[in-house]
């Protein structure tokens, strides 16, 4: 089967999971072509039967904003029409769906009618989606799509709810690599990191307003007074400077370890003891179960899809919104019971394993299935 994958290349979860899902796809003999404007940082080495198309925006003085919508869907039409497509499978509903319509009315127009699948992430529905700038033609352009995918439950009430979608959207989770994540840990990293042997606190995300990042520096405060602990600190966004600020306000500087984006995010994992994610709200929660596929327990917010994967007393804890006196008293109690700790962490990777790229890329290629021959496939 010949797949376009549209998608941000960005560190953000769909991205990471439209990138993962084209590796995965390619790996089971798919032709995977890759459509956006630089390469997918998770795309890295060499792979025989995936491509990168970039979609080049060209700077006229006479645009105050470069027209990227209209050259995506002009890249789609070419990308299609030169590697003979099979459907494209879109990430995030703006502005991939609408451009993909585009791209389906003029292929439609050459004698190409092209099947297009909309998979729903998150914010373009949760935030950006609702802004009313926005909101008709993402509503338009869902309706459009052949078919119509969430990554969790919660997103798909969600969707529900904010928009009059008209067809039914199908929930296919979030998967991960539980193979990639179940690395042994690096000695000599960690005493670099916790040379008294304090336990490792992680957090990653994207350092936006939604993630709380201030509510993660003041849980690991809180706990920090009880248990010896170092918090790391990985990812980047606007909310970062005042999140090192914060630190130091607290004089905490020194137990505090900023590292900026990470790809390898395995290794880093794979030396923590607690992973904190206390999120205003998360669609599924694509770094908690990275973190639980390393065997890592899982400190975080109960909002939207974070319940469907972290089990409150299994492989971590659920606590209200913002309420960081509860996160923090959790993550004590944790931390301080080494026989519990060890429980959560061999509960965390069998929860993980459910969500196994293995078992999740099926469906996907069962979705494909209703929309191309059979006999196209690999």
């Amino acid at each position: 089967m010949k797949i376009g994958i549209v998608c941000y290349p960005t560190f953000g979860g769909s991205g990471v999971l439209a990138t993962e899902l084209g590796k995965a796809l390619a790996e089971k003999g798919h032709m995977v072509h890759f459509i956006t404007y630089q390469q997918p940082v998770r795309l890295s080495g060499f792979f025989t039967n995936i491509f990168y198309h970039e979609v080049r925006v060209p700077h006229y003085p006479l645009f105050d904003y470069p027209p990227y919508e209209t050259t995506l869907a002009s890249t789609m039409v070419d990308v299609v029409l030169n590697n003979d497509l099979d459907l494209l499978h879109v990430h995030y509903a703006i502005p991939h769906a609408s451009a993909a319509y585009m791209a389906k009315q003029i292929l439609k127009k050459k004698g190409k009618d092209i099947p297009v699948i909309t998979t729903l992430h998150g914010t373009d529905i949760t935030l950006v989606g609702k802004d009313k700038t926005f909101a008709p033609v993402v509503t338009f352009s869902i309706n459009e799509s052949d078919a119509i995918t969430a990554v969790s439950e919660n997103l798909k009430k969600e969707t529900y709810h904010s928009f009059e979608i008209e067809k039914e959207i199908e929930v296919i989770y979030n998967f991960v690599d539980t193979v990639r994540f179940s690395k042994k840990p690096l000695d000599a990293f960690r005493k670099v990191l916790a040379p008294n042997g304090e336990k490792i606190i992680t957090h990653a995300s994207n350092f936006r307003k939604v993630k709380r990042v201030h509510d993660v520096i003041d849980i690991f405060t809180r706990i920090h007074m009880k248990t010896p602990a170092k918090l790391l600190m990985v990812g980047d966004g606007p909310d970062r400077p005042d999140a090192e600020e914060q630190c130091r306000d607290l004089k905490i500087c020194e137990d505090v370890r900023f590292l900026g984006k990470q790809q390898e995010m395995e290794e880093i994992l794979a030396i923590s003891d607690l992973f904190l994610l206390p999120s205003e709200y998360e669609s599924f929660g694509l770094s908690a179960l990275e973190a639980m596929a390393a065997g890592v327990p899982v400190l975080s917010s109960n909002a939207g899809g974070l319940p469907e994967i972290n089990l409150h007393g299994t492989t971590g804890y659920l606590a209200p919104v913002g309420d960081v006196e509860k996160m923090a008293r959790l993550g004590s109690e944790l931390l301080g019971n080494e026989g519990m700790l060890e429980e959560m962490k061999i509960a965390a990777r069998e929860q993980a394993a459910r969500f196994d790229i293995h078992n999740i890329v099926p469906y996907y290629e069962k979705l494909y299935n209703r929309f191309v021959p059979a006999s196209v496939a690999p």
